[in-house]
């Protein structure tokens, strides 16, 4: 495996764009760990694993500041991040299976020239739906946990009690 990649080269491998990357430098969430003497840019291999974090944070509904908060204040375990994604996956695929299912049933009654009932739509209609929102619902419900669990960590370090401390 190669040792060091140019922005540009980072931007191919990861299907981002430079453009991207550059701005995650500006605001300090990314920044090459090294650099060329003419000033190019140089990622090395922990950096394409900071990126794989701070990808996919962002694909589980974190806003850009947000991730940079908890990947500098608490550090993000890369455990952590697979395992999200792993369970957002399953999910995912039983949405889809459930889908597919309520699919297969349809077809099957319009291939035997069978009535399709209001009721085989809905179902559908509300598969469908499901598919759209119950994502964003399990990501609000997921990052308001791991926000507590994080403003639970930062009060610790500060020494203010966190909301656990203030009910008792």
């Amino acid at each position: 495996m190669k040792g060091h990649w140019k922005v540009g080269d980072l931007a191919k491998l990861t299907g981002l764009t430079v453009r991207t990357l550059r701005f995650y430098d500006q605001i300090g969430l990314f920044s090459p760990s090294a650099q060329t003497d003419s000033g190019h840019r140089l990622y090395n291999e922990s950096d394409v694993s900071r990126l794989y974090q701070i990808v996919s944070l962002k694909e589980l509904g974190l806003s850009l500041e947000e991730i940079k908060s908890a990947m500098t204040d608490r550090g993000i375990d890369p455990l952590e991040v697979v395992s999200l994604q792993i369970d957002r996956a399953k999910e995912q695929i039983k949405r889809q299976q459930k889908l597919l299912e309520q699919l297969r049933h349809v077809s099957k009654l319009m291939q035997g020239k069978a009535q399709v009932t209001v009721d085989d739509f809905t179902g559908l209609l509300q598969a469908m739906k499901t598919e759209y929102e119950k994502p964003v619902m399990d990501r609000q419900t997921s990052w308001e946990r791991h926000l507590d669990l994080l403003g639970g960590f930062l009060s610790q370090r500060s020494g203010m009690p966190n909301e656990e401390e203030e009910k008792k």
